[in-house]
Order: structure tokens, then C-alpha cells, then sequence
């Protein structure tokens, strides 16, 4: 009888199980760090805007934020002074998709008061807090207000 130079079938089912438990406790943690990942950028991106929106109240004769913005449009006063090129998106969407999850609220009553929130993904971040005004999300919200 000659001798074969091939795995048998147990062996073969045997690294293919080990193959698949390996799997099953690497991929939650990959996705767990895209998660954190994203709610990282969302958090810079939210403090890049608050930066950009103190300049534009130094801007102003009488300083006061904006009204409102539009992501993925330039921040500009009505100078044509630019404050910032792109108001950046939220990671997980592009520029022209829906739900939008960066919130801006200047405050009706003094409009020298915003708050800004992004929706975070990871529901037991320890920044993650409500953010009254802002539509629903299935997280968690990181938010600043004006310094």
C-alpha cells in the first residue's frame, strides 16, 4: 500500500473549527474598535468645527455665531471670509446621504450660545450624554457648547 501526502478529512474539519473559533473572537473586536474609531473622528471633528465657529465670532462686528451651517459646505460670513473649508461629515455617510448626525443649535434666545452634538455610535462611551434639541439617535451623544 503506498503512502498518501494528503490531510484526511478530520484533519481537515479539525483546522477549519479552529480557523472558525479563531474568527469568532477576532471579528467583534475588530468591529468594536471601527466603532471607537469613528466616535474618535466624530469627537475631533465636532472640536475642528467649535474652533472654526469661535473665529467667525471674532469675525463679526458684533460677535455672535451663526445661525446654522451645512455639512460638507465651507463655513463663510457674509464678508466671503472663509472660517473653514469643509464642514466635515459624520465618518459613517457621505455628503449627500441621510440621517446627517452632526447637530448644531445656536441658542434662540442668545446668539452668543450653540451647543454642538454628534451621534455616537458606541452607547457606552463615557462622553456620551442627551443632547435636548437634537433629533433621536440609537446612541449616545458627545456634545460641546460655546468655551
Amino acid at each position: 500500500m503506498k503512502k498518501r501526502n494528503s490531510f484526511t478529512l478530520i484533519e481537515l474539519l479539525v483546522v477549519i473549527a479552529v480557523l472558525a473559533g479563531l474568527m469568532a473572537l477576532l471579528v467583534p473586536n475588530f468591529m468594536q474598535v471601527r466603532i471607537k474609531s469613528r466616535d474618535m473622528r466624530r469627537k475631533n471633528d465636532l472640536k475642528g468645527i467649535q474652533k472654526a465657529l469661535e473665529l467667525y465670532k471674532l469675525g463679526q462686528s458684533i460677535p455672535i455665531y451663526p445661525v446654522s451651517f451645512t455639512v460638507c459646505t465651507p463655513l463663510v460670513d457674509g464678508n466671503s471670509v472663509v472660517y473653514m473649508q469643509k464642514i466635515p461629515q459624520d465618518p459613517s455617510s457621505q455628503c449627500n446621504a441621510s440621517p446627517v448626525s452632526y447637530y448644531y443649535l445656536r441658542d434662540v434666545s442668545d446668539s452668543g450660545k450653540y451647543t454642538l452634538c454628534a451621534c455616537l455610535e458606541n452607547i457606552n462611551d463615557p462622553e456620551g450624554i442627551s443632547c435636548a434639541g437634537a433629533p433621536a439617535c440609537s446612541g449616545t451623544y458627545y456634545k460641546l457648547t460655546e468655551p
